[in-house]
């Protein structure tokens, strides 16, 4: 079985935490996998499959059509690997809880923000390191493993390996994988594109980022809905500053998406962080009502996830790879900032 499980219509974080319920209120909706699998049917809550995501996986019919990836399957999972016992690990690999996001912000004095700099300068290096791997033939579990050696190697601990039981160190999400791509055995091909989810645990702070590479050859059409995905986290962060209402985010980047046709996935949010993984604020990356301000010294996440068809999200049977549910492209893209009297800081930069 490649997925069967439908997103229940909440906010979730960036990275789930907690499992899934499903919805009484359902539609099935019917796609069929690679030639030789069975067909899949999936519930999907009308909150969010609903004549809006019709529309979204209506009007890029034609990049739908054209687009030649085969459909993604899962390959085999390496075993976990292992962290020296001198790097120090965050409460939740300890605990081995499954937590979610904590109620209050990170707001940081000066050695708190020196080091957010620090572990997001790291997780920077280290995602710009995974891109230079990104080539056709290269396994994503190889790519998992060069990333842990580097982040422990720098006294640093993978802050997804062993969260609420991820098996890997890193995210590697293929073409139409939303987020929480398990790396595995599947070999990259020629004309993929890949978000690499990269955050380290380093002096006790987390440091969160993401980027989508392209694989060698890849079209016209795949590398404008990357494009158009770095430019929505960049007019997002450019508007950030104190007092600005978070729900400016959502709007800034569902305006830019809708220029281009594409959509933006609502199931994901990005979050707080720093000395914990994921906490206040939430931050929607569509247009919302959402309350609450910017404050000085906060620091948090901005990610959008957006794609060429639609906004359904699907999650496999492993609880945690989630694919849009008509196979339509994905991308993403990251940044931790810090809200300061001028603006934002972008901390996760080399």
């Amino acid at each position: 079985m490649v997925c069967t499980s439908s997103l229940q219509p909440r906010l979730l974080s960036s990275f789930v935490g907690d499992r899934l319920i499903h919805s009484k209120q359902s539609l099935h909706h019917f796609f069929t996998n690679k030639p030789g699998t069975k067909s899949v049917s999936v519930q999907l809550s009308r909150t969010f499959f609903d004549l809006t995501s019709l529309l979204f996986s209506k009007r890029n019919q034609d990049n739908l059509r054209n687009n030649k990836h085969k459909r993604l399957l899962p390959g085999k999972i390496s075993p976990r690997r292992t962290v020296p016992d001198h790097i120090p690990k965050p409460p939740y690999v300890r605990l081995r809880q499954s937590p979610g996001i904590s109620s209050g912000p990170e707001l940081h004095g000066e050695i708190g923000k020196e080091c957010m700099r620090a572990s997001g300068r790291l997780a920077a290096q280290v995602l710009e390191y995974a891109g230079t791997l990104v080539k056709p033939g290269i396994k994503t579990d190889e790519i998992d493993e060069a990333v842990h050696q580097m982040i422990i190697d720098n006294g640093a601990y993978p802050s997804p390996l062993g969260y609420g039981g991820f098996p890997k160190s890193v995210c590697t999400s293929v073409n139409e994988c939303i987020c929480h791509g398990i790396p595995d055995s599947r070999a990259l091909e020629d004309g993929d594109i890949m978000n690499i989810d990269v955050t380290v645990y380093l002096n006790g702070y987390h440091g969160d980022t993401s980027r989508t590479f392209f694989c060698g050859n890849v079209d016209e059409n795949a590398k404008k809905l990357v494009q158009v995905t770095k430019e929505c986290l960049d007019k997002a962060i450019s508007i950030c500053a104190p007092g600005v209402e978070f729900k400016q985010i959502g709007k800034t980047i569902h305006d830019h998406a809708d220029n281009y046709r594409y959509g933006v996935v609502r199931e994901f949010v990005g979050h707080g962080v720093g000395q914990v993984f994921h906490c206040d604020p939430v931050i929607l990356h569509y247009r919302n009502n959402g309350g609450g301000c910017m404050v000085l010294d906060q620091t948090f996440t901005i990610e959008p996830m957006v794609t060429m068809g639609s906004i359904s999200p699907v999650m496999w049977d492993d609880d945690w790879t989630v694919v849009t549910a008509d196979g339509s492209l994905s991308a993403q893209f990251e940044h931790t900032i810090l809200i300061t009297k001028d603006g934002a800081e972008i901390m996760t930069q080399c």
